[in-house]
């Protein structure tokens, strides 16, 4: 008999019931070092003291009046995203898939305008996520995610992550852009070196096409700079964001030179809720605190001790982890035991991982995680490598 809850998930046997920083506790009293954040989400931890300020102000003063109207929260959430971004104009969604649908329609549409309506296909990456909806799907085209839920949106070309032949073999008069995550997230954190994404920029722009980041993962401080493109010194034409944008609550945006947006006029699209006034309020919030004097610098110097510590973990345990990888707060382990077992000692040892492609567990905590807290999951890391190795 089905569940109440459609069992889509396979999950863990816990249940949160408070949290503070980059703790959580269950309903048995036991406290846990989170260093999953919901999956990228928590950017500044759990209950900050300014997101719980600010939401329950606007909770007590307006929820949701919906684009027919002017949004003062959204306007100033679009201003500031443009003030520290390569953006001109702003769409706000509720989710990352939504953020991608809004990209992929907003290239299409570029071309379309622009005289050349048969340039359709994107371009995407094996190992790629891009959301769950049949444009998401499609796009990512891997087996486990498109099997029985054909037939597929046309127009995605997928090639092998790192074949730069088999990129620009790609690449023909119906190409409109290259959709790409700077480091795959669920894909086994693979991030893509500075010199490929400027070669990628330098591609697009030689064939008349758009760059589409997919920064839904790996953007909002998480890498040590605001969006991870800019440690490439490169910038999208379009890109997606979502996760840490909105500190935990369900935000994304699309966002877009205003050459890129040039097409999408009124009744292009739509969202009733994205960018309701409750979500923008916490967005701004924010990411004031994200380009705030220091936090930066934190993300940079908590994410090297962070390294080198896990670093020291792989040499120490190397019946269970093989290396480390990723850049800032968005880290992996790639494993040599099953990385479930790792992540399931991890509930045992009291710290929580998030699991990925490639036999990696990911290490995406609060952006503002302390030194102190960063030796602790050290510490509770080797407790479950212990555990593991006992097992095996």
């Amino acid at each position: 008999m089905v569940t109440a809850i459609l069992p889509t998930y396979n999950r863990a046997p816990l249940a949160f019931v408070k949290g503070e920083g980059s703790w959580l506790m269950d309903d048995q009293g036991r406290r846990f070092l989170d260093m999953g954040g919901g999956i990228a989400v928590n950017a500044l931890g759990h209950a900050h003291p300014k997101l719980v300020s600010v939401l329950t102000e606007q909770a007590g003063a307006l929820w949701h009046t919906s684009n027919l109207y002017k949004i003062p929260h959204q306007e100033r959430l679009a201003e500031l995203l443009v003030e520290h971004t390569f953006a001109d104009t702003v769409f706000f969604t509720n989710s990352g898939t939504e953020s991608i649908e809004c990209s992929l329609k907003m290239a299409r549409k570029f071309h379309f305008e622009n005289g050349a309506p048969e340039r359709t296909e994107i371009i995407t990456f094996e190992g790629s996520f891009h959301g769950r909806s049949l444009g998401g799907i499609s796009a990512a085209g891997a087996e486990k995610m498109v099997r029985g839920f054909g037939p597929m949106v046309p127009g995605f070309v997928h090639v092998p992550f790192g074949d730069h032949d088999a990129l620009k073999a790609a690449i023909t008069e119906k190409t409109a852009a290259i959709l790409i995550e700077p480091i795959q997230g669920e894909g086994g954190i693979r991030a893509v070196p500075p010199q490929c994404m400027k070669g990628l920029r330098a591609l697009c722009d030689e064939n008349g096409i758009l760059l589409i980041l997919d920064e839904i993962q790996c953007g909002m401080g998480r890498t040590g700079v605001l969006f991870d493109h800019e440690n490439s010194g490169i910038t999208p034409d379009i890109m997606a964001v979502a996760k840490g944008i909105g500190g935990g609550f369900p935000l994304g945006a699309c966002l877009a030179t205003e050459r890129a947006a040039s097409g999408m006029m009124s009744g292009t699209h739509g969202s009733t809720y994205g960018g309701n006034p409750l979500g923008c309020a916490v967005g701004c919030a924010v990411i004031e605190e994200v380009t705030s004097d220091g936090f930066l610098a934190h993300v940079r110097t908590v994410s090297g001790h962070l390294r080198q510590s896990l670093e020291g973990l792989v040499a120490t345990h190397p019946r269970v982890f093989e290396q480390v990888r990723g850049e800032g707060l968005m880290l992996g382990l790639k494993c040599v035991a099953a990385n479930l077992d790792v992540v399931n000692a991890g509930y045992d040892a009291l710290v929580l991982t998030v699991p990925a492609a490639d036999n990696v567990i990911r290490l995406l905590p609060p952006l503002n995680i302390s030194r102190e807290e960063v030796d602790e999951a050290i510490k509770r890391l080797d407790l479950a490598a212990r555990a593991v190795e006992g097992g095996t």
